[in-house]
């Protein structure tokens, strides 16, 4: 059995939400809209954040998501709303977004047009632990919000099922992975509005539950199965491997984690997409974006590392770990520079900013999906490489998420590293084969 993962450290300075006021939302996002000035007061420049419930396991042998929420302060997005229309952003409640939308993200990552022409008729799964009563309301709201086009039960774009596939037995409600089900729900929208989701619930947040939920998206026809959790890694992850995650021909992504430095399970599977994280600004380059190693403290960031127990897959060909090394690929996750959710279980119903490379395990799911149904003797994770140190990616080669021996564990370079993999989506020509 797992041991639980590690306990998120305590983060001095920063104030656990207790009203949706902690969202500090302030801007309307329309496209690169309108900003409208709320009625409280000026709030503080810094941003604080918590982490989500889930990212403490309640049981022994559980995993933890990787996600935070933003509790203050002014965010990315909102200082790129105020040099825009020179309006100062006002504390607020949580009525309107205060973090990056669609179209933030599509263009950060050069994909406006295969949004808007790419997904039809392809399934991206979320994979979580326990149940979100109000998974299909709330995502009805954000994407109402922001334009994209419905996704329900009714019209069939929208399923939620259990770990067995039924649309019934599905496990108890827990607060914190609603959160965490939210986020994931809402970047797929983000990136790939015309994609059906499939959210599938594991009973509990063990492995073995979570593996289940695995394995029922792939025969349920999903392609493309994001997993935003993880935790320490054990002697049983070869087993877990052959268990859940060798599939080919579907295109696995996980988070790589929020502890900075280290290697997590599922993360670290040799069939999966490692997804690390970055802070993502707006800048004066042509792409008109820049990206840094998303790092708060030496202990929290986005994970990276080598692992002690999976083999190294052929398509990873850097020498200074033996086996597996993580990540692959990434994309924005530092919660300063967060993304719009909306939220109403167990919280007061409005919107929220979340990082955490929860957030970025779902968008890189979705960049698949636009790129296509992969191959069926494929195994989706190689593609970004046959792309490696090509326009496909933005390389990401500043900052790093702790210290290591071997440098570019730690580190980001010119080209591959254990932070950002090798870099950002570009556009999909890195996620296709």
């Amino acid at each position: 059995m797992r041991s639980t993962p590690p306990n998120r450290p305590v983060r001095t300075g920063l104030r656990r939400a207790g009203t949706a006021a902690a969202a500090a939302a302030a801007l309307v996002f329309a496209g690169f809209g309108t900003a409208v000035q709320a009625d409280a007061a000026t709030v503080s420049s810094k941003v604080t954040w918590t982490a989500t419930p889930c990212a403490t396991p309640k049981h022994k042998g559980e995993l933890a998501c990787d996600s935070y929420r933003v509790t203050g302060g002014l965010t990315a997005f909102q200082k790129q709303q105020a040099a825009r229309t020179g309006v100062t952003p006002q504390a607020a409640d949580a009525a309107t977004p205060s973090g990056y939308g669609p179209t933030n993200l599509q263009s950060a990552y050069g994909l406006t047009s295969a949004a808007a022409s790419n997904g039809s008729g392809e399934t991206i799964a979320i994979v979580d632990a326990y149940n979100d009563p109000n998974a299909e309301s709330d995502l009805a709201t954000y994407r109402s919000y922001y334009g994209l086009p419905a996704c329900t039960t009714a019209n069939g774009c929208f399923k939620k099922v259990g770990q067995t596939g039924s649309t019934t037995s599905l496990p108890s409600s827990d607060a914190g992975w609603s959160e965490e089900i939210s986020l994931d729900l809402d970047m797929a929208s983000a990136v790939c509005p015309k994609c059906n989701i499939l959210l599938v619930e594991a009973t509990s947040a063990t492995m073995a539950n979570l593996g289940k939920a695995v394995n029922e998206a792939v025969a349920l026809g999903a392609k493309y199965v994001s997993n935003s959790y993880g935790g320490s890694e054990s002697s049983s992850d070869t087993s877990y491997d052959s268990s859940y995650f060798n599939h080919p021909g579907v295109a696995i992504t996980v988070s790589a984690g929020d502890s900075g430095y280290g290697a997590e399970y599922p993360a670290a599977s040799r069939y999966v997409t490692s997804v690390g994280g970055t802070a993502l600004k707006t800048s004066s380059t042509t792409r008109g974006w820049t990206e840094t190693v998303w790092k708060t403290s030496s202990t929290e960031g986005t994970g990276s590392g080598c692992s002690s127990y999976d083999t190294k897959p052929s398509w990873q060909t850097d020498t200074g770990c033996a086996k597996r090394t993580i990540s692959d690929v990434s994309a924005v996750a530092d919660p300063a520079t967060g993304v719009s959710v909306y939220d109403s279980y167990g919280v007061t119903a409005g919107w929220y900013t979340f990082g955490g490379t929860s957030a970025s395990a779902p968008i890189i799911a979705a960049v698949y999906a636009l790129a296509g149904t992969p191959s069926s003797s494929s195994y989706p994770a190689s593609f970004p490489y046959t792309k490696a140190g090509t326009s496909a990616l933005n390389d990401v080669t500043s900052g790093n998420n702790g210290s290591c021996t071997t440098a570019y564990l730690c580190t980001a370079q010119s080209g591959y590293d254990g932070p950002t993999g090798w870099g950002t989506p570009e556009g999909v020509s890195a996620f296709t084969g």
